[in-house]
């Protein structure tokens, strides 16, 4: 029987209370405006019992409350908690001083990510290769032009001369993360090599891809100011 700590018990409780159809339909719509029950079952299409029991199910989740009308006391409306909404995902908070995003030869998906970082936090950020190429990728570059990326290529380096104790390594390649030794610690993104797969398609979808996952990860690194995409 796995143990959860308290908070785990509440994530579990939201997670169950918004898997039924109905119910995240009500939480959709209250996310855009206040409601009371008669005009959120009227938008709801829904019966008044099995509104009440959803309601019911939310509130006892602390997903909802409900305030009074300062107008007519006799009516009250609903309000989503917001706050209850973050419990669906776990809080991280990672502290490094600088992120370093590592791939094979350091020629293109890492180059990028250094890009895209920058562009995001204000975090240091560097690259390295464990078998540096002896330059930047011209695809990697054609891919930084076409979608308006400030990149400032460094030459290709190996991880060794690079590396600093504080860093939150980030492997982008399949082959960097099965090379490090296990004890190692790092962050490990799948994401397929552009180079070998050739043509400005592949190295366009390595960049959507490296988008993606750092404005998921530039929210969890402790001191990284975001960034306003431009």
């Amino acid at each position: 029987m796995v143990e959860l700590s308290p908070e785990a018990l509440r994530r579990v409780q939201v997670h169950a209370a918004l898997a039924d159809p109905g119910r995240l339909t009500i939480v959709d719509r209250l996310l855009l405006a206040d409601a009371s029950p008669s005009e959120l079952q009227r938008a709801v299409s829904m019966s008044s019992s099995l509104l009440a029991h959803h309601l019911g199910v939310l509130e006892g989740a602390g997903l909802l409350r409900r305030v009074r009308s300062e107008g007519d006391r006799r009516r009250t409306y609903l309000q989503l908690i917001p706050a209850a909404l973050d419990l669906l995902v776990p809080p991280v908070s990672l502290q490094f001083e600088r992120v370093l995003f590592v791939c094979s030869q350091n020629s293109a998906r890492s180059q990028l990510a250094v890009a895209v970082w920058n562009r995001r936090s204000r975090l240091p950020a560097a690259s390295a290769g464990t078998r540096p190429a002896a330059r930047v990728h011209p695809g990697a570059l054609a891919a930084a032009a076409r979608h308006d990326l400030a990149m400032r290529p460094g030459r290709p380096r190996h991880l060794d001369d690079v590396r600093r104790p504080t860093d939150l390594i980030v492997a982008v390649c399949d082959n960097v993360h099965e090379e490090l030794p296990p004890e190692t610690a790092r962050l490990h993104w799948s994401i397929a090599d552009p180079v070998t797969a050739g043509g400005a398609r592949a190295f366009d979808h390595a960049l959507d891809e490296l988008v993606a996952r750092i404005d998921r990860l530039a929210v969890t690194v402790d001191g990284g100011q975001r960034r306003r995409r431009p």
